[in-house]
């Protein structure tokens, strides 16, 4: 027997385990991306400030990210936040202290990358995602 709704639900099945393959595939290239795009904006605010006020490290599936604070004429860390790729979602997990928000990525039509907040179920543009990673770690003291 040849049923339609079978050749359908098949051939939808395939094309969601072709996408999930790419994205799972990209899903490192994504977090390495990311890191650039963080990195970025951590030595603009390191030309701001002093180079030792923050750092920032991509090892192992993690970009983490420490602000530091001079008190007493020492460096002492103020802050830390980490992404960490989540190939089960697929996409990051933002973590900082007890806060933590899962960002699903997935890839469009052209090949370019989105961002969603899966906590909002909203879509990201890249200078949302990048707030939402460093605000709160390099401004502790300013209103969000």
């Amino acid at each position: 027997m040849n049923f339609e709704w079978l050749r359908m639900r098949i051939q939808e099945e395939q094309d969601r385990r072709g996408r999930e393959a790419n994205v799972l595939g990209r899903l490192p290239l994504a977090l390495d991306e990311l890191h650039g795009v963080v990195k970025e904006c951590v030595d603009a605010y390191t030309t701001a400030f002093e180079p030792e006020s923050v750092e920032c490290q991509l090892s192992s599936g993690r970009i983490k990210v420490i602000a530091r604070e001079q008190v007493d004429g020492k460096w002492q860390p103020s802050g830390k936040v980490e992404v960490i790729s989540v190939p089960d979602l697929p996409g990051f997990r933002i973590e900082r202290g007890e806060y933590s928000l899962a960002i699903e990525v997935g890839l469009l039509p052209s090949a370019k990358l989105y961002y969603r907040d899966c906590e909002q179920d909203k879509y990201l543009t890249l200078d949302e995602l990048t707030k939402k990673i460093l605000d709160r770690v390099l401004f502790p003291k300013l209103k969000e």
